[in-house]
């Protein structure tokens, strides 16, 4: 059996191709681009690469368009991690001597005496593939979107108090497009402060807002001609002309999430596992989206529930060496599915009185409020891997039975 180890880069990757043996039997040296995937597929199939026994591929990236030409077909492709790389470096040198050429040959002899130690990456169907691009481009976009809005805060802060005492009441308060455009408007507070009652009501209508617009736009007149505190003046124009180029920004980033939002919102429905993630309580689209995204829907990706449950980072892990023995929540995870599952346990407390029941078990029984909600979102997976497995829509009766029936079960 001939096993291949690539240490790519980003111009150029290197090829190695080992026997049972270990020994080396090609290298070679190949370009990112299609003449290099080109050459890289004729170099496996000269020493046997064929459409139903490929040869296994060990590469130190899960993405890019090298992986995509590896995944066609029934070849397996083992993302390993470059610290496992780092480990397995040292069995064959002790001199910390490095080559990519050398990488290349590590990865591959990991295969050849550990391959049942790591997992393929999983085969996943183009529109999983599709959600999870457009799930975690949208967290993404979210996180950069916070971010901005907390440096606009900040900013603000400094010279102009009265715009975020306007927007206080508001959700989301300077990323709804009322605040944007009223910041539009008046940049700096002595701007502000000259507003007639009709330009703010011009204001907000511009911003999309159809209801309570006479009394949002009182409110707001009074609060920036209320007597505030104020920067000398031609610092405060050099002020404002930093708030509106942080503006833009947020401005594209808002625009960037809704887009994506309605994208994810189209596409998430299409996929046959859908329903099933939708009927669990606390999950709506973007969320159940970012939930499949991060689990895949390869149905034979995890052995278990116990190996998706490690994998998301909610069962605890024991520590034991000699009389010392700790359990403690997991550190290595996929942050991703531990934060979505964060905020599926929180708020699937309003949607199910038997979710909301276990948590305050927990709460009773000692754990603090993470710990009570990573103990739900643990026992929830566990039930949508067994809901995917069997086909099977979520139940409340059978996931959090009454304690009698649970007692009558027991015993």
């Amino acid at each position: 059996m001939i096993y291949c180890g690539i240490d790519w880069a980003e111009r150029t990757h290197d090829v190695a191709l080992v026997d049972d043996a270990g020994a080396l039997v090609a290298k070679r040296h190949i370009s990112d681009d299609a003449a290099g995937y080109k050459l890289l597929l004729e170099l496996l199939a000269e020493y046997g690469d064929t459409e139903d026994n490929p040869i296994p591929v060990a590469i130190e990236t899960s993405r890019g368009l090298l992986v995509a030409v590896l995944r066609t077909g029934k070849r397996k492709v083992f993302a390993i991690n470059p610290l496992a790389a780092a480990r397995y470096r040292d069995r064959h040198s002790v001199s910390r001597k490095k080559s990519d050429p050398g990488d290349a040959l590590v990865l591959a002899n990991i295969l050849r005496t550990d391959m049942h130690a790591h997992r393929p990456l999983p085969q996943d169907s183009d529109l999983g593939r599709s959600i999870t691009v457009l799930a975690r481009a949208q967290q993404d976009s979210l996180w950069n979107r916070q971010q901005l809005a907390n440096q606009l805060r900040s900013l603000l802060r400094e010279y102009y108090p009265a715009a975020l005492e306007a927007f206080a009441t508001w959700a989301n308060a300077l990323c709804r497009p009322e605040a944007r455009e009223l910041l539009k408007a008046a940049p700096t507070p002595s701007r502000a402060a000259r507003l007639t009652r009709t330009q703010l009501q011009a204001a907000l209508r511009r911003a999309g807002r159809k209801r309570g617009i006479e009394a949002e736009a009182d409110r707001v007149h009074d609060v920036f001609r209320a007597e505030w505190a104020h920067q000398p003046p031609l610092v405060e124009e050099t002020l404002g002309k930093q708030m509106l180029a942080l503006l833009l920004q947020l401005d594209a980033a808002c625009t960037a999430a809704d887009q994506l939002a309605e994208a994810m919102e189209e596409a998430f429905p299409q996929h046959p596992d859908a329903e099933i993630l939708l009927s669990f309580p606390g999950l709506g689209i973007q969320l159940a989206a970012r939930i499949l995204a991060e689990i895949g829907d390869d149905p034979t990706r995890f052995a278990d529930a116990r190996g998706l449950k490690a994998y998301a980072g909610s069962s605890p892990i024991t520590r034991a060496s000699g009389k010392k023995s700790s359990i403690t929540r997991r550190w290595v995870k996929n942050d991703r599915l531990n934060h979505a599952g964060y905020l599926w346990a929180f708020s699937s407390l309003r949607t199910s009185t038997g979710a909301n029941a276990h948590y305050r078990r927990r709460r009773e029984h000692g754990d603090w409020h993470a710990a009570a909600q990573r103990n739900l979102f643990n026992r929830m997976i566990g039930q949508l891997y067994h809901c995917l497995q069997h086909r099977e829509l979520f139940d409340e009766q059978a996931a959090f039975p009454a304690p009698s029936q649970a007692e009558a079960a027991a015993a």
